[in-house]
């Protein structure tokens, strides 16, 4: 059976196709566990069947199903590969090769890159990419996908091409826009990638504004801008009160206009909803510093000394530059 680098098990996937609508999506979530296990995916085979059959469900039936799939497969002169899909049908003996559903194949390989990307896996990333361009070249959020793996990556040439081209595809998708958005930002052109995050937040479908009005704040504070950076903070706050980022950059806003007690509760209900970071400690600290509560400041001295003793915040501390 094929081998993928760096993975030690391989696997399979066998999934049965009665004509849901939501086929796609329970395949694509099988593929996706199998990653999150550390598992390879050698290949997918696919049964179609009119109707659930009770024979089938468990036991020596199930073994006979499966029998039937790769004895299909084999009469087909096929093989399952690293991006091979084969289909079967149970009701007619007919065996479906990879040209049937190149949108879904697409799809599929794109959920799989984009698990893998996660894992920091990003040679098997890619090739899991290639194989959903493959299928369907004019699939956007594979370019998209395949901008972010290169810009992990630093080809920042083949990760701006990517996104370019599925913004092409796709002009008003808004994870595209926010993704080439972050790249431009991290990329040192902050100030150009402020109008993606706003075309990303005009699609009345994005599920997710908050992220991309917390991106602007961020870029805007790189770029100098400090008062766009905070009218973005508040904006993300106000659609998502616990959007972490946004709490500790308006916390950090706050601090430096000297409003020390809102400050405080913004790094407090940071601390509520992820455990303190070596930045965020350190805010609190001169919060409590500002505010002349000695006792919490020591607090959260010995919690940065504790936890992140070889953070730049805490060469800070000892060096007694708060500010």
């Amino acid at each position: 059976m094929f081998e993928r680098p760096g993975s030690t098990s391989q696997a399979v996937l066998v999934s049965l196709d009665f004509g849901d609508a939501d086929y796609a999506d329970s395949t694509a979530e099988l593929a996706q566990l199998a990653v999150s296990a550390k598992i390879g995916i050698a290949g997918v085979l696919r049964g179609r069947r009119a109707r659930p059959d009770s024979a089938y469900f468990a036991g020596t039936g199930k073994v006979d199903e499966l029998a039937a799939l790769l004895a299909a497969a084999a009469l087909a002169g096929c093989q399952t590969t690293s991006t091979g899909t084969l289909e079967t049908s149970q009701d007619t003996g007919s065996v479906k090769g990879e040209a049937t559903e190149p949108r879904n194949r697409a799809r599929i390989h794109t959920e799989l890159g984009a698990a893998y990307f996660e894992r920091g896996s990003m040679a098997i990333a890619l090739e899991e990419l290639r194989v959903a361009i493959d299928a369907d070249a004019n699939y956007a959020p594979a370019h998209s996908m395949l901008g972010l793996v290169y810009m992990e990556l630093k080809e920042n040439r083949l990760a701006e091409e990517s996104f370019q081209r599925g913004l092409s595809l796709s002009p008003n998708d808004p994870d595209i826009n926010h993704n080439f958005g972050w790249f431009l930002c991290s990329s040192g052109r902050e100030k150009e990638s402020v109008s993606y995050f706003l075309q990303a937040i005009r699609n009345p479908l994005y599920a997710t504004p908050w992220r991309s009005y917390s991106a602007a704040g961020v870029c805007s504070q790189r770029a100098g801008s400090p008062k766009d950076a905070e009218e973005f903070f508040q904006r993300a706050l106000k659609l998502e009160p616990d959007d972490t980022p946004s709490l500790l950059r308006l916390g950090e806003i706050r601090y430096r206009q000297g409003r020390s007690e809102e400050a405080r509760r913004l790094v407090s209900r940071y601390h509520k909803l992820q455990t303190p970071s070596a930045e965020s400690l350190w805010l609190a600290l001169r919060i409590e510093r500002k505010l002349g509560e000695r006792v919490a400041e020591q607090s959260y001295a010995n919690q940065l000394r504790r936890r992140y003793p070889s953070s730049p915040e805490y060469r800070a501390l000892q060096r007694g530059q708060y500010d």
